[in-house]
């Protein structure tokens, strides 16, 4: 693997971890939890992505319906724009904004339930699709836990069917899970807090078994590389973090995935952008 650098200044994009040097056509795709879009706006949000100019960007946590958005200043600087927002105002929502027309959009998971929170935006290229996905958090209570968890089996089911007939998925977006130890700073102190419970590390697995590979770490085997810090505690100076924010593909992509990156360096939220780059 190539080891290079990103520079933090002019937020280029310079590739960290890299599988071969081909030079085929390719999707450059950003996976970033705003946490509150017009927060992250208000902090350099739009001046850092139009200088990185990815192909594909998928966000989670919007917190905004698409009149909250400045959707000309986004498609001044050349995408087309998608939104699913939550019924609940300031609550949850994805978007995707895509250089390229997408073939066809499809809007949620044809379940009320999970729509209505605005998680999941699904933009087809060719037979490629990329999703943005928002998956609950668990951390308010026990119920919040168990509607992650019906969520978690209702998600695996539906990606598993949707690949029958879309079987080139990219899987973007927060997933409020660490896998395993490597993805988080404290494995042990954590081992019984929502997105490192046993049974949400075994969901983990055993949809990764389904046919399913997590890109970042295919291609980097490193520790302490985290994608969200608690704003407690100094969390983000001390890279106390956690892994939760995955580009998540099918095995059919394996042989074409390039690179892979996580930005720790863009701070307009409590997560940081997750970077792939697959072969077209």
């Amino acid at each position: 693997m190539l080891r290079n650098k990103l520079l933090a200044g002019d937020f280029s994009i310079s590739l960290r971890y890299s599988r071969n040097d081909e030079k085929d056509t390719v999707m450059k795709i950003i996976s970033y939890n705003v946490n509150g879009i017009r927060a992250a706006i208000s902090k350099g949000l739009l001046e850092w992505l139009d200088a990185v100019s990815p192909d594909v960007v998928c966000f989670q946590e919007l917190k905004a319906t698409p009149d909250q958005i400045p959707v000309m200043e986004i498609e001044a600087m050349g995408y087309h724009c998608y939104w699913f927002s939550a019924q609940k105002k300031g609550y949850s929502g994805v978007g995707i904004l895509t250089k390229k027309e997408p073939d066809n959009v499809v809007f949620g998971m044809n379940n009320k339930k999970y729509d209505d929170e605005g998680r999941f935006l699904r933009a087809d290229f060719g037979d490629l699709s990329v999703v943005s996905v928002y998956h609950p958090s668990g951390t308010t209570g026990e119920e919040r836990q168990d509607f992650k968890m019906e969520w978690l089996d209702f998600f695996r089911g539906y990606v598993n069917e949707l690949r029958k007939t879309r079987p080139n998925l990219v899987l973007s977006g927060d997933y409020n899970i660490c896998h395993e130890a490597i993805d988080i700073h404290d494995p042990v102190r954590n081992a019984t807090n929502s997105g490192f419970l046993p049974e949400e590390r075994q969901w983990f697995t055993d949809f990764l078994s389904d046919g399913y590979i997590d890109s970042f770490r295919y291609l980097c085997k490193e520790p302490h590389h985290y994608s969200w810090w608690s704003y407690r505690a100094n969390a983000r100076e001390n890279n106390k973090g956690w892994r939760i924010d995955y580009h998540i593909v099918t095995d059919t992509l394996k042989d074409k995935l390039v690179n892979a990156a996580i930005f720790p360096e863009a701070k307009h939220s409590d997560h940081c952008p997750i970077f792939v780059e697959i072969n077209c």
